[in-house]
Formats: C-alpha cells, sequence, structure tokens
C-alpha cells in the first residue's frame, strides 16, 4: 500500500515537470502605474498663493502677479500652459500663483473674486481675467468724474465692489459658477482687504516686490525675466543642477 501511494505521488509530481525542450510559459508583465498628474494637486499656502503641483519638486516657481497687469496677462497666456504642460504635469516644478495689487484698488475686487472661488477653480479663474483683460479694464469706459470724487471717500470694500462690477469682473465669475450672492460676500469682507495688504507686505519685505510678474525661484528672486521665453531657459538651468 504504502509503495502505490509513493508511486501515485511519483507520476503526479512528473506531470507537472514541463517536458524537455517545452517553450516558456509568456507572463503578461505588470501594468505600469498611472503617471500622476500633478495639475490636479492644488493647496492654498500660508503665504494666501495657491501652489499646483508636486509638493517636493525638484524646482519650485513662485509668481507674484497683478490680474490687471498686461505683461502678467501675456505670461497668463502664452507661458503658462507651457509650464504647466511641460514642467508642472510631470511632478518637476511646482507652480505657485500669489496676487500683488500693483495697481491698487483697481486690483482689489478681482483678487477679492479670485479667492472667493473654490481652490479647484482658482487657477482657471484666473487664467480667465487674464485672457479677457483687455475686454475688462482695458475697454474705453471711465467711472465718472462725480462717481470718482464719491469713491474717493467710499470704504476700500465699496471700491472695490464698484470697480468689479463695473469693469466685468463680478459678471465674469459668476457666469463661471460663483453665485452673485456670495461674490457680493467676498466683495463686503473687510477682513479680506487687511489680508491682501498683509500679504502684499510679506512680498516686499521678504522678496522686495515692486512689480508684476515677479518670478521667485527655491527662494530667490530671478531678475529680469518677464515672459517665457527667458523664464524657461532659468527653470531648465535649474532641474539640470538638482
Amino acid at each position: 500500500m504504502m509503495r502505490s501511494l509513493g508511486l501515485v505521488a511519483l507520476v503526479a509530481s512528473a506531470a507537472l515537470v514541463a517536458p524537455v525542450g517545452a517553450a516558456p510559459v509568456q507572463r503578461k508583465p505588470a501594468p505600469r502605474p498611472a503617471a500622476v498628474d500633478w495639475t490636479r494637486t492644488l493647496v492654498r499656502t500660508p503665504e494666501g498663493g495657491v501652489r499646483m503641483g508636486n509638493p517636493d519638486a525638484k524646482v519650485k516657481l513662485i509668481e507674484y502677479g497683478a490680474r490687471t497687469c498686461p505683461t502678467c496677462a501675456e505670461f497668463a497666456v502664452a507661458g503658462e500652459p507651457k509650464l504647466v504642460a511641460g514642467y508642472v504635469a510631470n511632478g518637476r516644478v511646482s507652480y505657485e500663483y500669489r496676487d500683488y495689487p500693483v495697481h491698487g484698488a483697481l486690483d482689489l475686487g478681482p483678487i477679492l473674486l479670485g479667492d472667493c472661488v473654490p481652490l479647484p477653480h482658482f487657477f482657471r479663474v484666473m487664467e480667465a481675467m487674464m485672457a479677457q483683460q483687455k475686454s475688462l479694464v482695458g475697454r474705453p469706459a471711465e467711472v465718472g468724474e462725480a462717481k470718482g470724487k464719491e469713491l474717493e471717500k467710499a470704504t476700500p470694500n465699496v471700491v472695490a465692489a464698484y470697480l468689479a462690477d463695473f469693469y466685468g469682473y463680478t459678471d465674469l465669475v459668476v457666469k463661471m459658477g460663483l453665485p452673485r450672492a456670495r461674490a457680493a460676500a467676498c466683495l463686503a469682507d473687510p477682513k479680506a482687504i487687511d489680508t491682501i495688504v498683509s500679504r502684499a507686505n510679506i512680498g516686499q519685505s521678504t522678496y522686495k516686490i515692486s512689480g508684476t510678474p515677479s518670478f521667485i525661484l527655491d527662494g530667490k528672486v530671478i531678475p529680469n525675466v518677464f515672459a517665457w521665453d527667458t523664464l524657461e531657459p532659468v527653470l531648465k538651468t535649474a532641474l539640470a543642477a538638482k
């Protein structure tokens, strides 16, 4: 009985062994993990900006920009898409945008409304403001003299709300999905104005920001760089050095 069991076991084990010269079993390679799209990773920073991209990126880029600044609009339209697609999406560079009210009261409304939109829509709204800048603040209509004198006596929030309505920024964000009542509440928040001023002071004291756009690379101001064709070589050099 014991010998019969041993014979059965031997035959069974032999059946599991592939015959000499048999083709090896082909195994399918394990699927590669899907690449991370870092453009979907957004956070609000303590300094008041919004950062897009890999928090552990080799190179960290900050832009101080103004939504009424023509040079900033040119970068947003012509440069930012290339920055995002070629450097941020793959995790090599993180990009943080910080509002800077270079034109004073004119910038307050767009900044307040930009801060008001939900985080996932921050860059979409900012880019729309930049793309439509010429048709907003660039239009020929001007605030009348009487209204201008009236606004001189008004609070910053009243001025911001009036100019945001006058130049069409409020209508723009409402069309993009922000409830009008929510927009009005954000424009009327006096603490939000104080926050904008505080952020601007940080930019001045830390980086000596005086104009827009100003780019900060790994904590240092990049001098004389205002457009993509001069910014990209700096990014490539920084990445090559890492």
